[in-house]
Protein backbone atom coordinates (compact mmCIF):
# COMPACT_ATOMS: atom_id res chain seq x y z
CA UNK A 1 0.00 0.00 0.00
CA UNK A 2 1.29 3.53 -0.84
CA UNK A 3 1.42 5.91 1.52
CA UNK A 4 1.02 9.35 -0.18
CA UNK A 5 1.01 12.64 1.38
CA UNK A 6 0.73 15.63 -0.56
CA UNK A 7 0.53 19.25 0.05
CA UNK A 8 -1.60 21.56 -2.47
CA UNK A 9 -0.01 25.54 -2.08
CA UNK A 10 -1.81 27.07 -4.69
CA UNK A 11 -2.86 30.84 -3.69
CA UNK A 12 -6.52 29.64 -4.25
CA UNK A 13 -6.48 27.51 -1.10
CA UNK A 14 -9.19 27.36 1.01
CA UNK A 15 -9.94 27.95 4.43
CA UNK A 16 -11.08 25.31 7.03
CA UNK A 17 -9.36 22.33 5.45
CA UNK A 18 -5.84 20.88 4.16
CA UNK A 19 -5.11 19.57 0.84
CA UNK A 20 -3.70 16.28 1.32
CA UNK A 21 -3.58 15.40 -2.30
CA UNK A 22 -5.00 16.22 -6.08
CA UNK A 23 -5.26 15.01 -9.11
CA UNK A 24 -7.46 14.54 -12.55
CA UNK A 25 -10.22 12.71 -10.37
CA UNK A 26 -9.66 13.40 -6.58
CA UNK A 27 -8.99 15.90 -4.01
CA UNK A 28 -8.30 14.50 0.03
CA UNK A 29 -8.45 16.47 2.68
CA UNK A 30 -8.19 17.73 6.15
CA UNK A 31 -11.12 18.62 7.67
CA UNK A 32 -11.04 20.86 10.27
CA UNK A 33 -13.51 20.53 13.39
CA UNK A 34 -16.04 22.77 13.33
CA UNK A 35 -16.86 22.60 9.30
CA UNK A 36 -19.53 20.90 8.05
CA UNK A 37 -18.84 18.70 5.50
CA UNK A 38 -21.84 19.52 2.95
CA UNK A 39 -25.15 22.16 2.99
CA UNK A 40 -27.75 21.16 5.43
CA UNK A 41 -31.25 22.47 5.08
CA UNK A 42 -30.62 25.16 6.88
CA UNK A 43 -28.17 26.21 3.94
CA UNK A 44 -25.06 26.91 5.28
CA UNK A 45 -22.49 28.12 2.82
CA UNK A 46 -19.25 27.17 4.29
CA UNK A 47 -18.74 23.70 4.04
CA UNK A 48 -16.12 21.51 2.43
CA UNK A 49 -17.97 20.92 -0.41
CA UNK A 50 -19.11 24.79 -1.60
CA UNK A 51 -15.15 25.80 -0.64
CA UNK A 52 -13.61 22.98 -2.46
CA UNK A 53 -15.83 23.79 -5.24
CA UNK A 54 -14.79 27.33 -5.26
CA UNK A 55 -11.37 26.18 -5.10
CA UNK A 56 -11.69 24.13 -8.10
CA UNK A 57 -13.52 27.39 -9.55
CA UNK A 58 -10.56 29.40 -8.74
CA UNK A 59 -12.77 32.88 -9.03
CA UNK A 60 -14.32 31.71 -12.58
CA UNK A 61 -17.89 31.90 -12.17
CA UNK A 62 -18.96 30.50 -15.44
CA UNK A 63 -16.67 27.42 -14.51
CA UNK A 64 -18.65 24.09 -14.11
CA UNK A 65 -16.10 22.72 -12.19
CA UNK A 66 -17.01 20.68 -8.88
CA UNK A 67 -15.91 18.88 -6.06
CA UNK A 68 -18.53 16.07 -5.32
CA UNK A 69 -19.19 14.54 -1.94
CA UNK A 70 -18.06 11.00 -1.71
CA UNK A 71 -18.54 10.85 2.41
CA UNK A 72 -19.43 12.85 5.46
CA UNK A 73 -17.54 13.35 8.49
CA UNK A 74 -19.64 15.33 11.64
CA UNK A 75 -19.34 18.98 12.20
CA UNK A 76 -17.01 18.62 15.11
CA UNK A 77 -14.84 15.54 13.60
CA UNK A 78 -11.62 16.60 12.23
CA UNK A 79 -9.70 14.45 9.52
CA UNK A 80 -9.34 13.11 6.45
CA UNK A 81 -12.24 13.02 3.96
CA UNK A 82 -12.24 12.61 -0.27
CA UNK A 83 -14.39 14.18 -2.61
CA UNK A 84 -14.32 13.40 -6.31
CA UNK A 85 -13.96 15.90 -9.45
CA UNK A 86 -16.06 14.18 -11.99
CA UNK A 87 -19.38 12.52 -12.01
CA UNK A 88 -17.55 9.55 -12.88
CA UNK A 89 -15.35 9.01 -10.18
CA UNK A 90 -18.16 9.52 -7.50
CA UNK A 91 -19.95 6.67 -8.74
CA UNK A 92 -16.54 4.57 -8.76
CA UNK A 93 -15.84 5.37 -5.58
CA UNK A 94 -19.04 4.69 -4.35
CA UNK A 95 -19.18 1.77 -6.16
CA UNK A 96 -15.87 0.20 -4.51
CA UNK A 97 -16.87 1.43 -0.80
CA UNK A 98 -16.74 -1.54 0.67
CA UNK A 99 -13.09 -1.52 -0.37
CA UNK A 100 -11.52 1.33 1.71
CA UNK A 101 -10.24 0.85 5.47
CA UNK A 102 -11.40 4.12 7.65
CA UNK A 103 -9.14 4.44 10.88
CA UNK A 104 -10.04 6.90 13.44
CA UNK A 105 -8.47 8.07 16.60
CA UNK A 106 -11.04 8.63 19.87
CA UNK A 107 -10.11 10.03 23.14
CA UNK A 108 -13.07 8.22 25.26
CA UNK A 109 -14.09 8.56 29.35
CA UNK A 110 -13.12 6.11 31.53
CA UNK A 111 -11.26 2.35 31.09
CA UNK A 112 -12.87 0.13 29.35
CA UNK A 113 -12.84 -3.40 30.63
CA UNK A 114 -11.83 -5.18 26.89
CA UNK A 115 -8.65 -2.98 25.80
CA UNK A 116 -9.47 -4.59 22.21
CA UNK A 117 -13.16 -5.60 20.92
CA UNK A 118 -16.03 -5.54 18.48
CA UNK A 119 -18.68 -2.99 18.78
CA UNK A 120 -22.28 -4.30 16.66
CA UNK A 121 -25.13 -2.82 17.23
CA UNK A 122 -28.53 -1.69 14.98
CA UNK A 123 -28.69 2.08 14.99
CA UNK A 124 -32.14 4.15 14.05
CA UNK A 125 -32.37 7.81 14.19
CA UNK A 126 -35.60 9.67 15.94
CA UNK A 127 -37.18 12.78 14.80
CA UNK A 128 -35.04 14.70 16.68
CA UNK A 129 -32.09 13.88 14.88
CA UNK A 130 -30.55 11.99 18.03
CA UNK A 131 -28.94 8.33 16.49
CA UNK A 132 -29.64 5.50 19.28
CA UNK A 133 -29.26 1.69 19.42
CA UNK A 134 -32.57 -0.84 18.90
CA UNK A 135 -33.23 -4.32 19.72
CA UNK A 136 -34.77 -5.31 16.46
CA UNK A 137 -32.74 -5.50 13.28
CA UNK A 138 -35.78 -4.50 11.10
CA UNK A 139 -36.04 -0.80 12.71
CA UNK A 140 -32.57 -0.18 12.76
CA UNK A 141 -29.03 -0.59 10.34
CA UNK A 142 -26.31 -2.77 11.29
CA UNK A 143 -22.96 -1.02 12.86
CA UNK A 144 -19.80 -2.31 13.56
CA UNK A 145 -17.04 -0.77 14.78
CA UNK A 146 -13.31 -2.03 15.73
CA UNK A 147 -11.11 -0.88 18.62
CA UNK A 148 -7.90 -0.95 20.08
CA UNK A 149 -7.17 0.85 23.75
CA UNK A 150 -3.39 2.06 22.63
CA UNK A 151 -3.04 4.68 25.63
CA UNK A 152 -4.77 5.09 28.78
CA UNK A 153 -4.49 8.05 31.48
CA UNK A 154 -6.13 8.75 34.93
CA UNK A 155 -9.49 9.28 33.30
CA UNK A 156 -9.74 8.63 29.75
CA UNK A 157 -8.45 6.08 26.92
CA UNK A 158 -7.09 6.74 23.68
CA UNK A 159 -8.64 4.35 21.16
CA UNK A 160 -7.29 3.17 17.89
CA UNK A 161 -10.98 2.61 15.62
CA UNK A 162 -11.75 0.61 12.63
CA UNK A 163 -14.90 1.90 10.91
CA UNK A 164 -16.52 -1.64 9.44
CA UNK A 165 -19.81 0.59 8.65
CA UNK A 166 -20.45 4.22 8.25
CA UNK A 167 -23.68 4.77 9.91
CA UNK A 168 -24.31 8.36 11.07
CA UNK A 169 -22.79 8.94 14.62
CA UNK A 170 -21.76 5.39 14.82
CA UNK A 171 -18.85 6.34 16.61
CA UNK A 172 -20.34 8.68 18.79
CA UNK A 173 -23.18 6.37 20.22
CA UNK A 174 -22.04 3.14 20.26
CA UNK A 175 -19.32 4.49 22.52
CA UNK A 176 -21.63 6.57 24.60
CA UNK A 177 -23.71 3.52 24.89
CA UNK A 178 -21.18 1.24 26.33
CA UNK A 179 -20.46 4.04 29.04
CA UNK A 180 -17.41 5.79 27.64
CA UNK A 181 -18.80 8.62 25.68
CA UNK A 182 -16.75 10.95 23.35
CA UNK A 183 -14.51 13.18 25.25
CA UNK A 184 -15.88 16.65 24.29
CA UNK A 185 -19.07 15.69 23.00
CA UNK A 186 -22.02 17.71 24.34
CA UNK A 187 -24.77 15.58 22.12
CA UNK A 188 -23.88 11.98 23.70
CA UNK A 189 -21.71 12.70 26.79
CA UNK A 190 -22.80 13.44 29.64
CA UNK A 191 -20.96 16.05 32.49
CA UNK A 192 -17.55 15.58 30.60
CA UNK A 193 -15.96 19.01 31.74
CA UNK A 194 -14.02 19.19 28.17
CA UNK A 195 -15.38 22.01 25.93
CA UNK A 196 -12.95 22.42 24.00
CA UNK A 197 -13.67 20.14 20.95
CA UNK A 198 -15.18 16.27 20.33
CA UNK A 199 -11.84 14.30 20.75
CA UNK A 200 -13.10 12.14 16.92
CA UNK A 201 -10.39 12.21 14.29
CA UNK A 202 -9.98 9.94 11.27
CA UNK A 203 -6.91 9.50 10.96
CA UNK A 204 -6.19 7.90 7.93
CA UNK A 205 -8.38 6.60 4.64
CA UNK A 206 -7.13 3.93 2.43
CA UNK A 207 -9.07 3.30 -0.93
CA UNK A 208 -8.65 2.36 -5.24
CA UNK A 209 -8.35 5.10 -7.22
CA UNK A 210 -10.93 5.45 -9.06
CA UNK A 211 -8.80 5.99 -12.12
CA UNK A 212 -5.68 4.15 -11.75
CA UNK A 213 -6.82 1.38 -9.41
CA UNK A 214 -3.54 1.89 -7.21
CA UNK A 215 -4.30 1.54 -3.48
CA UNK A 216 -3.76 4.72 -1.97
CA UNK A 217 -3.62 5.51 1.73
CA UNK A 218 -3.73 9.15 2.89
CA UNK A 219 -3.00 10.37 6.97
CA UNK A 220 -3.50 13.57 9.13
CA UNK A 221 -1.62 14.40 12.22
CA UNK A 222 -3.26 13.99 15.55
CA UNK A 223 -4.82 17.30 16.93
CA UNK A 224 -3.41 18.77 19.43
CA UNK A 225 -5.73 18.39 21.81
CA UNK A 226 -4.53 14.54 21.47
CA UNK A 227 -0.83 14.98 22.32
CA UNK A 228 -1.77 17.18 25.01
CA UNK A 229 -4.06 15.00 27.16
CA UNK A 230 -1.37 11.68 26.19
CA UNK A 231 1.94 13.73 25.78
CA UNK A 232 3.72 10.19 25.30
CA UNK A 233 2.77 10.53 21.63
CA UNK A 234 4.97 11.22 19.36
CA UNK A 235 3.33 15.13 18.67
CA UNK A 236 2.48 16.08 14.61
CA UNK A 237 4.33 18.41 12.68
CA UNK A 238 1.19 20.38 12.14
CA UNK A 239 -1.42 19.36 14.55
CA UNK A 240 -4.83 20.00 13.36
CA UNK A 241 -7.57 22.51 14.67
Amino acid sequence: MAIVSKKNSGKHRPRGVEILHEDRDVIVICKEAGVLSTPTRRDESFTAETVLTNYLRKGCARSRNQAYLVHRLDRETSGVMIFAKTPEALETLKANWKNNEKIYFAIVCGHLQEKKGLLTSYLAENDDQFVHSVDNPDDGKLSQTEYEVIAENATQSLLRIRLLTGRKNQIRVQFSEAGHPIVGDPKYGKNDPLRERLCLHAQSFAFDHPYSGKRLCFEAPLPAVFTRLFPHINPPKAPVK
